[in-house]
């Protein structure tokens, strides 16, 4: 360690007081040194991993870093999947995870106050008690923090009628680059009062700001909920089956699509024997006062041909719902398996899944498929056997570049809900022009003129 990352480190002890814990024990290094991302070689470690306890101390974190140029990535449970906190030189590390209060909660006014740390969760449990809920939830929603979903703009199970996160932010409260604390955004559900900073902010992934305070919508609660579960013949027959649940004109809450590999895969997790039954399923659910009766026009929608549907009121449709949300099917990305996160027009679903089938098969590789198909976000998974043929590893990554460019020729975008983050910022040209990517550097630039704030991130 050199003598002016001694000092630097000497300087933030003296600013800050003994309970923002400062830690450079190699444990606590390695734990924060990346998310769930794919990382490639060996891990690399911060400089030291700090735990601020209020905003006051998040400001003199940036204070210092910026007198001294220290980057600084900030974090939460670390459960992306883009690589947005992997260090990848010298740094810190503030972690958020402390800052976990929930500041208020207004029922009459639908609205929640906290900080950055709170659990997804746990906010939702709290919610609760006033028969409100805070619609954004991924899949990691018991660890993820509110902060970190606000940070990569996280999607989740119930987009297809909540949306993403961004919108159930109304206002944020930032420490910027160099310590100073704006509040951006507002305190109600409407106002047009300038340039939407907040949205700008939101899915930024800690590269313009550290957000300490958030201002969220909360939605009712549903006086009832119905879960459907049909298996079809076929993944391109159950992704036609989500475009005759359009055309009936209902709006799911959840809607979620599951190719046989997947179930195969969940059955074994679960010793469940759904993989019997066919060859792909949709997992619907209906939510409000009009559940009743929109479950019923699915029934009749379906009511003719090869597919099976759960009968009403059975347990196994929810249950897999939560096999579903609980689960992606396995375990993390590695070298010989990649999972991706395109999203394309809806109407084009199911030619890009043929096209994915092709892909697989043009380049000697596996694939299965797992989507929020209410908003035609795919999860397309490229695996391979380590000993199948010649260069199985270059297979695999032509097979995925190759998906994720028939996305974009099909008016798709490269990531639906992760993020770009590390992983994804070669690919951002084949989506954005010069010009656009260009303005984001202008916008990083004039709010982070040291580039400190999570660098070769995002854009």
């Amino acid at each position: 360690m050199s003598d002016s990352q001694l000092e630097f480190l000497k300087q933030l002890r003296e600013a800050l007081p003994m309970a923002a814990k400062i830690e450079d024990r190699r444990e606590a290094l390695l734990e924060n040194s990346r998310d769930f991302g794919q990382l490639v070689g060996e891990p690399v470690l911060p400089l030291a991993v700090v735990y601020p306890q209020t905003v006051a101390d998040v400001q003199n974190i940036m204070r210092l870093s910026y007198e001294h140029g220290m980057p600084v990535i900030s974090r939460g449970a670390g459960t992306g999947v883009s690589g947005a906190a992997h260090v990848t030189g010298l740094c810190i590390v503030m972690n958020l995870m402390q800052l976990n209060r929930i500041i208020e909660i207004r029922p009459e006014d639908e609205v929640a106050v906290v900080e950055p740390g709170v659990i997804n969760y746990d906010l939702n449990e709290a919610a609760a008690e006033f028969g409100l809920m805070y619609a954004p939830e991924p899949a990691s929603y018991k660890m993820s923090t509110v902060g970190g979903n606000i940070a990569t703009n996280a999607g989740g199970l119930r987009c297809a009628k909540y949306g993403v996160t961004r919108e159930s932010v109304l206002g944020l409260d930032i420490v910027l680059a160099d310590g100073r604390l704006i509040r951006v955004g507002k305190n109600t559900f409407k106002g047009v009062a300038g340039y939407d900073l907040t949205s700008l902010f939101t899915g930024s992934e800690g590269t313009l700001g550290v957000v300490v305070r958030a201002v969220l919508r909360l939605r009712y609660q549903p006086v009832d909920e119905r879960d459907v579960s049909i298996v079809f013949p076929s993944l391109e027959a159950a992704v036609m089956g989500v475009q005759s649940i359009a055309r009936a004109r209902v709006q799911p809450a959840i809607l979620e699509l599951l190719d046989l590999p997947t179930i195969r895969i969940l059955d074994e997790q679960y010793q469940t024997d759904y993989a019997s039954r066919g060859g792909a399923m949709l997992l619907v659910r209906l939510d409000g006062y009009g559940a009743e009766k929109e479950e019923t026009v699915i029934r009749e929608a379906f009511s003719d041909g090869p597919m099976t549907l759960s009968s009403s009121g059975a347990p196994e449709a929810t249950q897999l719902i939560e096999m579903r949300r609980t689960s992606r099917g396995d375990t993390k990305d590695d070298a010989y398996r990649m999972g991706e996160d395109v999203a394309v027009p809806k109407s084009l679903m199911a030619k890009y899944v043929q096209e994915l089938r092709k892909i697989a098969t043009a380049h000697d590789v596996d694939v299965r498929v797992i989507a929020h198909a209410g908003d035609g976000n795919l999860h397309p998974t490229f695996s391979v056997e380590p000993e199948s043929g010649e260069n199985p590893l270059i297979r695999l990554s032509e097979a995925l570049e190759e998906s994720i460019r028939v996305a974009i020729d099909m008016g798709g975008t490269i990531t639906g809900e992760h993020g770009v983050g590390l992983i994804k910022r070669e690919w951002l040209t084949w989506e954005q022009s010069q010009d656009v990517i260009q303005i984001q550097h202008d916008i990083k630039s004039l709010l982070d003129e040291k580039n400190i704030l999570n660098p070769g991130k995002a854009i």
